[in-house]
Order: structure tokens, then C-alpha cells, then sequence
């Protein structure tokens, strides 16, 4: 709960995360995405800023949809904090709104589900562009056995064997709302939301479609990694490069601003949000 005679305020933001070591703000000299902006908001506010965040990135992955809160007692407008935290921040991190909430928000805890996007692009010339900002897979990937693999995780299920060693959630149990897989060209992009994610979850999802997409593996691997609950049965944890955190979603009580649901340069393509 924020303090008396402070204001609580939330922000949308968005980052390139291939120079940073992660969200989380870690020790002197290691940079994250936390610090920075923390440091340039205290430099809007004039005092220190402490933020929270709906989900903490690992070090290499984007947001285009993440949201954070902090608490002030200074007073500026909705656009001086936008604008202030943008002029102080470097080129690969922008805060895209901001607003007042009621003291019992917070970005984390009042989150009911989160939605990522994994981007590949699939050719077997490595491309110039975008390259830390997609993963490369030169290998034809058959997305329709993609598809089909991936309706095995939707629903409510014990993720043990898709969680990383280092995770700290209470539980692996988690439910998966939708897992989409579609191509755009040379891209093809995995599309899950879900209540909340394990750590690595989505890299390590990713990893196992493109072994199946591949014709490494049959269709029906995906279904024995599920109930196997054992993490090296998975395979390799894919590249955090082409991950994004598109959306956050909070109860109608909290009314946050919309915006386009990312990475910037999928906009064009209205079949994603079906």
C-alpha cells in the first residue's frame, strides 16, 4: 500500500534488452534495465525512485508491454513523467504512458495473466537485421507441426520439465490460456499467455517446438517432455534474443492505458491478435 501523502504511479514500458543483464537490478557496474530507469525517474522526481515491475526479464529479453509502478511524493504531471524518464534514458529503453492508481495496485501482485511473444525468423541465410531482436533458425520449421505440438500445454498443467533449475515460483503449476503459432513470411511467431510463467518457461517451450518443427522429433514429443516433469528431457533452452513481453493484464478496476501489442515491427500483421 502506498504511504500517506505519496502517490502511486504506473508506467508502461518498453526495451531492448541486449545490453542489459536482465529487469532485476543486480550488483555496482552490472547494468539492468531497473537501474536505468530508476535513474533517470529520480532524476524527473529529484529524489530517489524505487520502482516494481510486473515481470522481471531475463538478461538479452525485450518488453513492449511492460508495466511498473512507484511511489512519490512529488508532484508532476502524467507527461512530465513520460517525457522527463524518455529525455534521461538511453536509446534502447522508452516509457510509453503513465498514470495515478490507487494506493492497493501493484504491478506484480495484481497482474492475472501475462503474454509473451517468441519472434524467429526461419531461413537458412543468417539475417543483418534485427539480429538481436529475433532468433535464427536456419533449418525449415514446419509450423503446422508446431501448432499441433503446442495444443498439449493449454490448459492448467505442472510445467516442472519446461522450468529452469534457478526458478523460485512457490509452484510449477501453472495455466496456459492460448499458445499460437503462425508464420509471417520468414517469421514465425509463438504467441502464450498465461496466468503466470516459470523461469526460462517460454525459451524452454520455444526450444522443444523448434525441435519438433524441425522433424527432429516427432509431434507427440511434446506431450511425454509435459508429463515427464523432468527439465532434461526438454532439450536446450532456446536464445533469449526473439522474446518479448507483449501485454500485461490487471482486472477492470485498474484501467490502464492500450496500446499496440508488439514487438513494433509485427504491428502490420492483424492475424496475430485473433
Amino acid at each position: 500500500m502506498a504511504a500517506d501523502g505519496f502517490f502511486r504511479v504506473a508506467l508502461g514500458v518498453e526495451y531492448k534488452g541486449s545490453r542489459y543483464r536482465g529487469w532485476q537490478r543486480q550488483a555496482s557496474g552490472v547494468l539492468t534495465v531497473q537501474e536505468t530507469l530508476e535513474n533517470a525517474l529520480s532524476k524527473v522526481a529529484d529524489s530517489p525512485v524505487s520502482l516494481h515491475c510486473a515481470g522481471r526479464t531475463d538478461a538479452g529479453v525485450h518488453a513492449c508491454g511492460q508495466v511498473v509502478h512507484f511511489d512519490t511524493q512529488v508532484e508532476r504531471s502524467l507527461k512530465a513523467w513520460v517525457m522527463g524518464a524518455n529525455i534521461n534514458l538511453p536509446h534502447d529503453v522508452s516509457v510509453s504512458w503513465a498514470q495515478v492508481m490507487p494506493a492497493h495496485f501493484h504491478a506484480r501482485f495484481k497482474a492475472i495473466a501475462r503474454r509473451y511473444r517468441y519472434v524467429i525468423y526461419n531461413d537458412q541465410i543468417r539475417p543483418a537485421h534485427l539480429n538481436e531482436e529475433i532468433t535464427w533458425n536456419h533449418r525449415p520449421l514446419d509450423v503446422e507441426r508446431m501448432a499441433e505440438a503446442a495444443q498439449y500445454l493449454v490448459g492448467t498443467h505442472d510445467f516442472s520439465a519446461f522450468r529452469a533449475g534457478q526458478c523460485q515460483a512457490k509452484s510449477p503449476i501453472k495455466e496456459l490460456h492460448h499458445l499460437r503459432v503462425t508464420r509471417h513470411g520468414k517469421m514465425i511467431v509463438l504467441d502464450i499467455r498465461a496466468s503466470a510463467f516459470l523461469h526460462h518457461m517460454v525459451r524452454n517451450i520455444a526450444g522443444v517446438l523448434m525441435t519438433i518443427g524441425s522433424g527432429e522429433r516427432p509431434v507427440e514429443w511434446m506431450k511425454e517432455v509435459l508429463e515427464s516433469r523432468i527439465r532434461r528431457s526438454g532439450g536446450v533452452t532456446a536464445h533469449p534474443y526473439g522474446l518479448y513481453l507483449v501485454q500485461v493484464e490487471y482486472r477492470d478496476e485498474f484501467q490502464l492505458p492500450e496500446r499496440y501489442i508488439g514487438p513494433h515491427f509485427l504491428t502490420g500483421f492483424a492475424e496475430l491478435d485473433g
